[in-house]
C-alpha cells in the first residue's frame, strides 16, 4: 500500500523486481554496443535503445531500459533501475537503485533510490535522493537535495491531511516534488522538503521545509503567491514542447481546482 509519498521511493526496489519480471518474462534483450560493460544476467534492453561506453551493474538488482532511451558515455548504473520510454540519461551520469525515470525525462547528475515521473528534467549536475519528483518537473543545474539530517534524527515531512509536519520512521529522506514545480540553479533542498504543484523556487539559501503550491520565491526572496494566470502561461509552453500532448481544459481545470484548494496555505 502507498499511503505516504515517501512509501514511493522506499518501496520502489520491490516493484522494479515485480515489474521486471513480469515484462521480460520469455522474451530476450535487444543486443547492446560492445562498447559497454554489463555485469550480471538480470539486463534488459527494448528495440531502439542507444547506449556507448556505459556500465550497467545488476548485482543489486535488475536493470530495464525502455524503447527508444539513450544513455550518453561514461554513465554509470547500479540496479535495481528502469529507464522508461524516450527518456536519456547524460554523459557522466551516477544513478544507484532503487530508481525509476519515468518516460518522455532527461537526467545527469548523481541520484539515488529515487522515482521521477515522466516529462521531468534534472539534466545537469547535482544530487537527488531519497526522492519523488512528479511530471513536468525541472530542476534547475547543481541543485542538490540533503536525504540525511547533520544530527542523523528521524526526518519529518509535511502532511496536508493534518496541516502539521509528520514523523515519517526515516533517517533518509529527501525531496517530494508535486507536478508542474521548477527550480533554479544551485537550489538547496533540506531533508525533507516538501514542493507543492506548480511552485516556483530560486534564490540563495534553503527554502522552508514546505513550500505551498502555486507559491514563487525562496530564502532569499521570501515567497508570494504565484499567480494563476502566469502559472498557466509557463505550463502551456511547457507542453507545447511536446508534440503528442496537448494543455486542454482538462489539465486547465485540475489545476484551476488545485490552485483554489491549497490557498489556505499560501498565507505569506
Amino acid at each position: 500500500m502507498i499511503r505516504y509519498p515517501e512509501d514511493i521511493f522506499r518501496k520502489n526496489d520491490v516493484e522494479l523486481r515485480k515489474d521486471f519480471a513480469l515484462l521480460t518474462k520469455g522474451r530476450t534483450s535487444a543486443t547492446m554496443s560492445a562498447t559497454n560493460t554489463i555485469i550480471g544476467n538480470d539486463f534488459f534492453a527494448e528495440d531502439g535503445v542507444i547506449a556507448e561506453c556505459c556500465t550497467f551493474s545488476t548485482i543489486n538488482g535488475p536493470i530495464y531500459l525502455g524503447k527508444n532511451t539513450e544513455v550518453w558515455e561514461g554513465t554509470n548504473i547500479r540496479g535495481a533501475f528502469a529507464l522508461c520510454n524516450d527518456s536519456q540519461v547524460k554523459m557522466g551520469t551516477k544513478i544507484y537503485g532503487a530508481t525509476t525515470v519515468g518516460p518522455y525525462c532527461r537526467v545527469g547528475g548523481e541520484i539515488n533510490n529515487a522515482v521521477i515521473w515522466g516529462y521531468s528534467n534534472k539534466g545537469h549536475e547535482g544530487y537527488l535522493g531519497n526522492a519523488v519528483v512528479g511530471e513536468w518537473c525541472n530542476i534547475g543545474a547543481d541543485s542538490n537535495n540533503s536525504n540525511l539530517k547533520n544530527n542523523y534524527a528521524e526526518v519529518k515531512l509535511w502532511d496536508y491531511s493534518t496541516g502539521h509536519y509528520r514523523k515519517t520512521g526515516l533517517q533518509f529522506c529527501g525531496l517530494i516534488m508535486a507536478d508542474h514545480a521548477k527550480c533554479g540553479i544551485n537550489t538547496m533542498f533540506n531533508t525533507g522538503t516538501v514542493v507543492g504543484v506548480s511552485a516556483n523556487v530560486f534564490g540563495a539559501g534553503f527554502p522552508p521545509n514546505h513550500v505551498p503550491d502555486f507559491s514563487w520565491g525562496g530564502a532569499q526572496y521570501g515567497l508570494e503567491e504565484y499567480s494563476l494566470n502566469k502559472a498557466l502561461e509557463t505550463t502551456a509552453k511547457v507542453f507545447a514542447r511536446r508534440e503528442h500532448r496537448e494543455f486542454n481544459e482538462n489539465e486547465k481545470s485540475i489545476l484551476t481546482q488545485i490552485f483554489e484548494l491549497t490557498k489556505q496555505y499560501r498565507q505569506f
